[in-house]
Protein backbone atom coordinates (compact mmCIF):
# COMPACT_ATOMS: atom_id res chain seq x y z
CA UNK A 1 0.00 0.00 0.00
CA UNK A 2 1.21 3.29 -0.92
CA UNK A 3 1.34 6.25 1.17
CA UNK A 4 -0.47 9.34 -0.15
CA UNK A 5 -0.70 12.88 1.02
CA UNK A 6 -4.08 13.62 0.74
CA UNK A 7 -6.65 11.70 0.99
CA UNK A 8 -9.88 11.54 -0.92
CA UNK A 9 -13.56 11.07 0.89
CA UNK A 10 -16.72 10.29 -1.30
CA UNK A 11 -19.59 10.35 0.92
CA UNK A 12 -23.18 8.57 0.36
CA UNK A 13 -26.18 10.19 1.91
CA UNK A 14 -26.30 13.51 3.15
CA UNK A 15 -29.07 12.77 5.68
CA UNK A 16 -28.73 14.11 9.36
CA UNK A 17 -25.45 12.10 10.32
CA UNK A 18 -23.80 12.70 6.51
CA UNK A 19 -24.76 16.61 7.55
CA UNK A 20 -22.87 16.45 10.91
CA UNK A 21 -19.61 14.46 9.05
CA UNK A 22 -19.38 17.33 6.41
CA UNK A 23 -20.01 19.83 9.80
CA UNK A 24 -16.70 18.29 12.04
CA UNK A 25 -14.42 18.73 8.89
CA UNK A 26 -15.78 22.19 8.07
CA UNK A 27 -15.09 23.43 11.30
CA UNK A 28 -12.27 20.83 12.68
CA UNK A 29 -10.02 20.36 9.58
CA UNK A 30 -6.82 21.74 10.99
CA UNK A 31 -7.13 19.13 13.56
CA UNK A 32 -8.49 16.57 11.75
CA UNK A 33 -5.98 16.34 9.58
CA UNK A 34 -3.01 17.19 12.27
CA UNK A 35 -4.46 14.20 13.75
CA UNK A 36 -4.31 11.54 10.27
CA UNK A 37 -0.86 13.29 8.88
CA UNK A 38 -2.16 14.07 5.84
CA UNK A 39 -4.46 16.59 4.30
CA UNK A 40 -8.51 15.50 3.88
CA UNK A 41 -10.55 16.29 0.68
CA UNK A 42 -13.99 15.64 0.34
CA UNK A 43 -14.14 14.53 -3.07
CA UNK A 44 -17.98 14.12 -3.84
CA UNK A 45 -21.33 13.66 -1.51
CA UNK A 46 -23.86 11.80 -3.74
CA UNK A 47 -27.70 11.87 -2.63
CA UNK A 48 -30.65 11.91 -4.30
CA UNK A 49 -32.30 14.90 -2.98
CA UNK A 50 -29.86 17.84 -3.79
CA UNK A 51 -31.72 20.92 -3.07
CA UNK A 52 -33.02 19.83 0.09
CA UNK A 53 -31.95 22.53 2.65
CA UNK A 54 -29.19 21.30 5.27
CA UNK A 55 -29.01 23.55 8.32
CA UNK A 56 -25.55 24.73 8.75
CA UNK A 57 -24.72 23.76 5.23
CA UNK A 58 -24.10 25.45 1.93
CA UNK A 59 -25.04 23.13 -1.03
CA UNK A 60 -23.31 25.24 -3.44
CA UNK A 61 -20.40 24.59 -1.80
CA UNK A 62 -19.95 20.83 -1.78
CA UNK A 63 -19.26 18.78 -5.34
CA UNK A 64 -22.50 17.36 -4.95
CA UNK A 65 -24.03 14.65 -7.44
CA UNK A 66 -27.49 12.45 -7.42
CA UNK A 67 -25.45 9.18 -9.08
CA UNK A 68 -23.55 6.79 -5.96
CA UNK A 69 -21.52 5.32 -9.33
CA UNK A 70 -19.75 7.99 -9.54
CA UNK A 71 -18.32 7.97 -5.96
CA UNK A 72 -18.09 4.03 -6.28
CA UNK A 73 -16.30 4.17 -10.35
CA UNK A 74 -13.90 7.38 -9.40
CA UNK A 75 -10.56 5.51 -8.67
CA UNK A 76 -9.49 8.61 -6.91
CA UNK A 77 -11.32 8.05 -3.99
CA UNK A 78 -9.61 6.11 -1.84
CA UNK A 79 -12.77 6.41 1.48
CA UNK A 80 -16.50 5.64 0.72
CA UNK A 81 -18.84 7.01 3.88
CA UNK A 82 -22.08 5.06 3.44
CA UNK A 83 -24.89 6.54 5.20
CA UNK A 84 -27.78 5.57 2.90
CA UNK A 85 -29.34 3.45 5.70
CA UNK A 86 -31.26 0.51 4.98
CA UNK A 87 -30.15 -3.06 3.41
CA UNK A 88 -30.72 -2.11 -0.09
CA UNK A 89 -29.14 -0.08 -2.08
CA UNK A 90 -26.65 0.34 0.42
CA UNK A 91 -25.31 -3.57 0.91
CA UNK A 92 -24.94 -3.16 -3.54
CA UNK A 93 -22.65 0.31 -2.48
CA UNK A 94 -20.52 -1.40 -0.14
CA UNK A 95 -19.83 -4.41 -1.76
CA UNK A 96 -19.10 -2.37 -5.24
CA UNK A 97 -17.00 -0.11 -3.16
CA UNK A 98 -14.91 -3.21 -1.31
CA UNK A 99 -14.67 -5.00 -5.02
CA UNK A 100 -12.95 -1.82 -6.49
CA UNK A 101 -10.36 -1.64 -3.61
CA UNK A 102 -12.04 1.20 -1.62
CA UNK A 103 -12.42 1.26 2.23
CA UNK A 104 -15.47 1.83 3.84
CA UNK A 105 -17.01 3.50 6.75
CA UNK A 106 -20.67 2.79 7.56
CA UNK A 107 -22.88 3.69 10.34
CA UNK A 108 -25.98 0.80 9.05
CA UNK A 109 -26.23 -1.29 11.80
CA UNK A 110 -29.17 -3.33 10.37
CA UNK A 111 -27.17 -4.16 7.44
CA UNK A 112 -24.35 -5.73 9.11
CA UNK A 113 -26.65 -7.44 11.25
CA UNK A 114 -28.53 -8.92 8.48
CA UNK A 115 -25.36 -9.78 5.95
CA UNK A 116 -22.27 -8.34 7.79
CA UNK A 117 -20.50 -12.19 7.56
CA UNK A 118 -20.53 -11.56 4.00
CA UNK A 119 -19.38 -7.96 3.80
CA UNK A 120 -16.83 -8.82 6.22
CA UNK A 121 -15.66 -11.51 4.14
CA UNK A 122 -15.27 -9.41 0.65
CA UNK A 123 -13.34 -7.01 2.93
CA UNK A 124 -11.01 -9.60 3.99
CA UNK A 125 -10.83 -11.04 -0.04
CA UNK A 126 -9.99 -7.07 -1.43
CA UNK A 127 -7.68 -6.02 1.76
CA UNK A 128 -9.04 -3.12 2.79
CA UNK A 129 -11.13 -2.11 5.73
CA UNK A 130 -14.73 -2.33 6.16
CA UNK A 131 -15.15 0.26 9.82
CA UNK A 132 -18.09 0.33 11.71
CA UNK A 133 -17.95 2.67 14.96
CA UNK A 134 -21.22 4.18 14.64
CA UNK A 135 -23.14 1.48 14.13
CA UNK A 136 -23.81 0.65 17.89
CA UNK A 137 -24.04 3.17 20.77
CA UNK A 138 -23.81 6.17 18.67
CA UNK A 139 -21.19 8.80 19.77
CA UNK A 140 -19.53 6.02 22.46
CA UNK A 141 -16.36 4.68 21.28
CA UNK A 142 -17.75 0.96 21.96
CA UNK A 143 -16.91 -0.99 19.44
CA UNK A 144 -13.20 -0.05 19.41
CA UNK A 145 -13.08 -0.50 23.02
CA UNK A 146 -14.38 -4.19 22.63
CA UNK A 147 -12.61 -4.73 19.81
CA UNK A 148 -9.01 -3.18 20.98
CA UNK A 149 -9.03 -1.96 23.79
CA UNK A 150 -10.71 -5.57 25.73
CA UNK A 151 -8.51 -7.65 23.31
CA UNK A 152 -6.54 -9.07 26.36
CA UNK A 153 -10.16 -10.49 27.85
CA UNK A 154 -12.27 -13.09 27.38
CA UNK A 155 -15.76 -11.61 27.77
CA UNK A 156 -17.63 -13.16 30.54
CA UNK A 157 -20.93 -10.89 29.63
CA UNK A 158 -22.39 -7.50 28.46
CA UNK A 159 -25.48 -5.71 29.30
CA UNK A 160 -26.75 -2.70 26.92
CA UNK A 161 -29.61 -0.05 26.68
CA UNK A 162 -28.94 0.27 22.92
CA UNK A 163 -32.09 2.05 21.95
CA UNK A 164 -33.00 5.93 23.10
CA UNK A 165 -36.81 5.32 21.79
CA UNK A 166 -37.25 3.01 23.95
CA UNK A 167 -35.27 4.37 27.13
CA UNK A 168 -36.76 7.66 26.39
CA UNK A 169 -40.15 5.65 26.83
CA UNK A 170 -39.58 3.66 29.63
CA UNK A 171 -37.70 6.68 31.56
CA UNK A 172 -40.91 9.18 30.74
CA UNK A 173 -43.21 6.16 32.04
CA UNK A 174 -41.15 5.74 34.98
CA UNK A 175 -40.78 9.40 35.93
CA UNK A 176 -44.71 10.10 35.09
CA UNK A 177 -47.07 7.17 35.83
CA UNK A 178 -47.47 7.51 32.28
CA UNK A 179 -48.93 4.84 29.71
CA UNK A 180 -47.05 3.41 26.78
CA UNK A 181 -49.10 4.87 23.77
CA UNK A 182 -49.38 7.97 25.13
CA UNK A 183 -45.71 8.67 25.92
CA UNK A 184 -44.90 7.48 22.40
CA UNK A 185 -47.63 9.75 20.68
CA UNK A 186 -45.33 12.52 22.74
CA UNK A 187 -42.01 10.77 21.42
CA UNK A 188 -43.10 10.97 18.27
CA UNK A 189 -44.07 14.66 18.35
CA UNK A 190 -40.58 15.75 20.12
CA UNK A 191 -38.69 13.44 16.74
CA UNK A 192 -37.12 11.25 19.83
CA UNK A 193 -39.56 8.38 17.94
CA UNK A 194 -39.93 7.61 14.26
CA UNK A 195 -43.54 8.11 12.51
CA UNK A 196 -42.99 4.31 12.40
CA UNK A 197 -41.54 3.47 15.52
CA UNK A 198 -41.93 -0.34 15.29
CA UNK A 199 -38.04 -1.27 14.70
CA UNK A 200 -37.54 0.52 17.88
CA UNK A 201 -40.10 -0.33 20.09
CA UNK A 202 -40.18 -4.05 19.09
CA UNK A 203 -36.49 -4.27 19.98
CA UNK A 204 -35.37 -5.30 16.40
CA UNK A 205 -33.26 -2.17 16.14
CA UNK A 206 -31.82 -3.75 20.21
CA UNK A 207 -30.96 -6.64 18.27
CA UNK A 208 -29.46 -5.30 15.28
CA UNK A 209 -26.71 -3.76 17.46
CA UNK A 210 -26.85 -6.65 19.85
CA UNK A 211 -26.13 -9.23 16.80
CA UNK A 212 -22.75 -6.85 16.15
CA UNK A 213 -21.46 -6.70 19.58
CA UNK A 214 -21.71 -10.77 20.07
CA UNK A 215 -20.18 -11.04 16.67
CA UNK A 216 -17.76 -8.84 18.35
CA UNK A 217 -17.54 -9.72 21.92
CA UNK A 218 -17.75 -13.96 21.25
CA UNK A 219 -16.25 -14.25 18.01
CA UNK A 220 -19.37 -16.10 16.65
CA UNK A 221 -22.18 -15.28 13.91
CA UNK A 222 -25.57 -15.60 15.45
CA UNK A 223 -28.07 -15.38 12.82
CA UNK A 224 -30.76 -12.28 13.61
CA UNK A 225 -33.33 -14.80 13.26
CA UNK A 226 -32.25 -16.82 16.28
CA UNK A 227 -32.00 -13.43 19.13
CA UNK A 228 -34.80 -13.80 21.48
CA UNK A 229 -36.76 -10.40 20.69
CA UNK A 230 -39.46 -8.60 22.62
CA UNK A 231 -40.00 -5.05 22.28
CA UNK A 232 -41.63 -2.74 25.15
CA UNK A 233 -45.39 -2.17 23.96
CA UNK A 234 -47.20 -4.46 27.11
CA UNK A 235 -44.84 -2.84 29.37
CA UNK A 236 -47.61 -1.22 31.43
CA UNK A 237 -47.75 1.80 34.17
CA UNK A 238 -48.64 -0.82 36.45
CA UNK A 239 -45.42 -3.02 36.18
CA UNK A 240 -43.72 0.29 36.13
CA UNK A 241 -44.85 0.90 39.78
CA UNK A 242 -44.46 -2.95 41.14
CA UNK A 243 -40.83 -2.80 39.66
CA UNK A 244 -40.14 0.88 42.06
CA UNK A 245 -42.13 -0.70 44.79
CA UNK A 246 -40.04 -3.95 44.63
CA UNK A 247 -36.56 -1.83 44.08
CA UNK A 248 -36.63 -2.22 40.23
CA UNK A 249 -36.64 -0.32 37.08
CA UNK A 250 -37.76 -1.64 33.76
CA UNK A 251 -35.18 -1.35 30.80
CA UNK A 252 -35.14 -2.82 27.68
CA UNK A 253 -31.85 -4.60 27.64
CA UNK A 254 -29.97 -6.58 24.85
CA UNK A 255 -27.97 -9.33 26.79
CA UNK A 256 -24.75 -11.89 25.76
CA UNK A 257 -23.92 -14.21 28.10
CA UNK A 258 -21.38 -16.85 28.45
CA UNK A 259 -22.50 -19.84 30.11
CA UNK A 260 -22.63 -22.97 30.36
CA UNK A 261 -20.38 -23.85 27.20
CA UNK A 262 -22.98 -21.56 24.78
CA UNK A 263 -23.30 -17.98 24.89
CA UNK A 264 -26.94 -16.44 25.72
CA UNK A 265 -28.16 -13.84 23.19
CA UNK A 266 -31.65 -11.41 24.00
CA UNK A 267 -33.07 -8.53 23.67
CA UNK A 268 -36.68 -8.06 26.30
CA UNK A 269 -37.49 -5.68 29.13
CA UNK A 270 -35.96 -6.83 32.61
CA UNK A 271 -36.00 -5.49 36.22
CA UNK A 272 -32.74 -4.35 37.00
CA UNK A 273 -31.88 -3.18 40.66
CA UNK A 274 -32.63 0.70 41.38
CA UNK A 275 -29.33 0.63 42.61
CA UNK A 276 -27.49 -0.45 39.54
CA UNK A 277 -25.25 2.04 37.33
CA UNK A 278 -28.01 0.84 34.12
CA UNK A 279 -31.14 1.93 36.08
CA UNK A 280 -29.72 5.44 36.34
CA UNK A 281 -29.26 5.41 32.52
CA UNK A 282 -32.09 7.69 31.63
CA UNK A 283 -33.61 9.51 28.48
CA UNK A 284 -32.85 9.24 24.82
CA UNK A 285 -28.72 7.77 26.42
CA UNK A 286 -27.47 4.74 26.23
CA UNK A 287 -25.66 2.88 28.85
CA UNK A 288 -23.37 -0.60 28.14
CA UNK A 289 -22.09 -2.64 30.92
CA UNK A 290 -19.45 -5.55 30.06
CA UNK A 291 -18.21 -7.80 32.37
CA UNK A 292 -14.29 -9.15 31.16
CA UNK A 293 -12.24 -11.91 32.96
CA UNK A 294 -9.49 -9.57 33.63
CA UNK A 295 -10.60 -6.35 33.98
CA UNK A 296 -13.58 -6.85 35.72
CA UNK A 297 -17.06 -4.47 35.16
CA UNK A 298 -16.92 -1.52 33.07
CA UNK A 299 -19.47 1.11 32.02
CA UNK A 300 -20.20 3.35 28.56
CA UNK A 301 -22.41 5.80 28.68
CA UNK A 302 -23.42 8.41 25.86
CA UNK A 303 -25.50 9.36 23.80
CA UNK A 304 -26.07 6.91 21.37
CA UNK A 305 -27.88 8.89 18.28
CA UNK A 306 -28.02 11.96 17.35
CA UNK A 307 -26.38 13.92 14.85
CA UNK A 308 -23.60 14.89 15.97
CA UNK A 309 -22.68 11.78 17.97
CA UNK A 310 -22.74 9.47 15.61
CA UNK A 311 -20.42 11.75 13.02
CA UNK A 312 -18.26 11.76 15.71
CA UNK A 313 -17.99 8.21 15.48
CA UNK A 314 -18.07 8.10 12.13
CA UNK A 315 -14.90 10.14 11.83
CA UNK A 316 -13.09 8.23 14.25
CA UNK A 317 -12.79 5.18 11.32
CA UNK A 318 -12.67 7.33 9.05
CA UNK A 319 -9.06 9.46 10.21
CA UNK A 320 -7.94 5.80 11.37
CA UNK A 321 -8.12 4.52 8.11
CA UNK A 322 -6.76 8.06 6.35
CA UNK A 323 -3.69 7.92 9.17
CA UNK A 324 -2.85 4.52 7.37
CA UNK A 325 -3.29 5.41 3.79
CA UNK A 326 -0.99 8.37 4.96
CA UNK A 327 1.62 6.31 5.75
CA UNK A 328 1.34 2.81 3.78
CA UNK A 329 0.08 0.62 6.71
CA UNK A 330 -2.05 -1.52 4.61
CA UNK A 331 -5.15 -3.22 5.98
CA UNK A 332 -5.41 -6.24 8.81
CA UNK A 333 -7.64 -8.79 7.86
CA UNK A 334 -7.35 -9.67 11.71
CA UNK A 335 -9.37 -6.43 12.44
CA UNK A 336 -12.66 -7.48 10.61
CA UNK A 337 -15.00 -9.87 12.81
CA UNK A 338 -14.59 -13.39 12.27
CA UNK A 339 -15.44 -16.40 14.00
CA UNK A 340 -13.22 -17.23 16.59
CA UNK A 341 -11.83 -21.66 16.82
CA UNK A 342 -13.39 -21.66 20.01
CA UNK A 343 -16.88 -20.11 18.69
CA UNK A 344 -19.80 -20.61 21.34
CA UNK A 345 -22.89 -21.97 20.64
CA UNK A 346 -26.27 -20.22 20.90
CA UNK A 347 -28.01 -21.67 24.02
CA UNK A 348 -31.72 -22.47 23.32
CA UNK A 349 -33.76 -19.64 24.84
CA UNK A 350 -35.64 -22.14 27.23
CA UNK A 351 -32.21 -23.14 28.87
CA UNK A 352 -31.55 -19.41 30.07
CA UNK A 353 -31.50 -18.98 33.79
CA UNK A 354 -33.01 -15.51 35.50
CA UNK A 355 -35.38 -14.32 37.89
CA UNK A 356 -38.82 -13.44 37.15
CA UNK A 357 -42.23 -11.02 37.85
CA UNK A 358 -44.59 -12.43 37.69
CA UNK A 359 -48.16 -10.24 37.90
CA UNK A 360 -51.11 -12.54 37.97
CA UNK A 361 -54.69 -11.32 37.99
CA UNK A 362 -57.03 -13.60 40.10
CA UNK A 363 -59.98 -13.54 41.55
CA UNK A 364 -59.71 -12.46 45.36
CA UNK A 365 -60.82 -15.89 46.65
CA UNK A 366 -59.17 -18.03 49.22
CA UNK A 367 -56.51 -20.59 47.67
CA UNK A 368 -55.86 -18.99 44.81
CA UNK A 369 -52.17 -17.76 45.50
CA UNK A 370 -51.43 -21.56 47.47
CA UNK A 371 -52.88 -22.62 43.73
CA UNK A 372 -50.34 -20.41 41.83
CA UNK A 373 -48.08 -21.28 44.54
CA UNK A 374 -48.09 -24.98 44.04
CA UNK A 375 -48.04 -24.60 40.30
CA UNK A 376 -44.95 -22.80 40.51
CA UNK A 377 -43.60 -25.11 43.41
CA UNK A 378 -44.40 -28.17 40.96
CA UNK A 379 -41.71 -26.64 38.44
CA UNK A 380 -39.16 -25.88 40.38
CA UNK A 381 -39.77 -21.96 40.66
CA UNK A 382 -39.74 -21.03 44.46
CA UNK A 383 -41.17 -17.45 45.40
CA UNK A 384 -38.90 -14.65 46.78
CA UNK A 385 -41.07 -11.59 47.02
CA UNK A 386 -45.43 -11.37 46.73
CA UNK A 387 -47.54 -8.03 46.78
CA UNK A 388 -51.00 -8.69 46.99
CA UNK A 389 -53.96 -5.74 46.67
CA UNK A 390 -57.25 -5.00 46.61
CA UNK A 391 -58.92 -6.93 49.22
CA UNK A 392 -62.66 -7.45 49.57
CA UNK A 393 -63.62 -6.37 45.72
CA UNK A 394 -65.46 -8.80 43.42
CA UNK A 395 -63.10 -8.14 40.16
CA UNK A 396 -59.71 -9.49 39.89
CA UNK A 397 -57.17 -8.30 41.44
CA UNK A 398 -53.18 -8.59 40.76
CA UNK A 399 -50.39 -10.76 42.40
CA UNK A 400 -47.39 -9.89 41.87
CA UNK A 401 -44.79 -12.39 42.62
CA UNK A 402 -40.69 -12.04 41.80
CA UNK A 403 -39.28 -15.15 42.40
CA UNK A 404 -35.73 -17.12 42.55
CA UNK A 405 -33.62 -17.93 40.05
CA UNK A 406 -35.80 -20.62 37.68
CA UNK A 407 -35.36 -22.17 34.27
CA UNK A 408 -37.17 -20.48 31.16
CA UNK A 409 -38.34 -23.70 29.81
CA UNK A 410 -39.72 -24.21 33.59
CA UNK A 411 -41.07 -20.56 33.75
CA UNK A 412 -43.38 -21.23 30.45
CA UNK A 413 -45.12 -24.80 31.32
CA UNK A 414 -45.88 -23.11 34.83
CA UNK A 415 -47.34 -19.74 33.34
CA UNK A 416 -49.72 -22.30 30.63
CA UNK A 417 -50.91 -23.97 33.70
CA UNK A 418 -51.49 -20.64 35.88
CA UNK A 419 -53.15 -19.06 32.70
CA UNK A 420 -55.58 -22.11 32.68
CA UNK A 421 -57.11 -21.61 35.94
CA UNK A 422 -60.59 -21.01 36.70
CA UNK A 423 -59.71 -17.85 38.85
CA UNK A 424 -56.91 -16.35 36.71
CA UNK A 425 -58.43 -13.74 34.37
CA UNK A 426 -56.47 -13.20 31.47
CA UNK A 427 -52.77 -13.69 30.45
CA UNK A 428 -49.97 -13.60 33.53
CA UNK A 429 -47.67 -10.91 32.32
CA UNK A 430 -43.90 -12.06 33.20
CA UNK A 431 -41.17 -9.44 33.03
CA UNK A 432 -37.49 -11.29 33.85
CA UNK A 433 -35.14 -10.10 36.15
CA UNK A 434 -31.36 -9.48 35.72
CA UNK A 435 -28.55 -8.44 38.59
CA UNK A 436 -29.91 -10.27 41.77
CA UNK A 437 -31.89 -9.06 44.33
CA UNK A 438 -33.15 -4.96 44.78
Amino acid sequence: MTSVGEVHIGLLGLGTVGAGVVKILQSQRAMLEERAGCRLALAAVADTDLTRAREGLDLRALPMTNDAARVLGDPGVHVVIELVGGLEPARTFILRALAAGKHVVTANKALLAHHGAELYEEARRRGVTLAFEAAVAGGIPLIRAVKEGLAANSILSLAGIVNGTCNYILSKMTDEGIDFSLVLKEAQAQGYAEADPTLDIEGMDSAHKLQILVSLAFRTFIDLKDIHTEGIARVTAADIAYARELGYRIKLLAIAKAADGGVEVRVHPTMIPATSPLAAVSGVFNGVFITGDAVGDLMFYGRGAGQMPTASAVWSDALEIARRIAHGIPALALELPSVGPAALPLRPMETIRCCYYLRVMAQDKPGVLSRVAGILGENDISIANVIQKGRGTREAVPVVIVTHEARERDMRAALAKIDRLRDVAGATTMIRVEGGPA
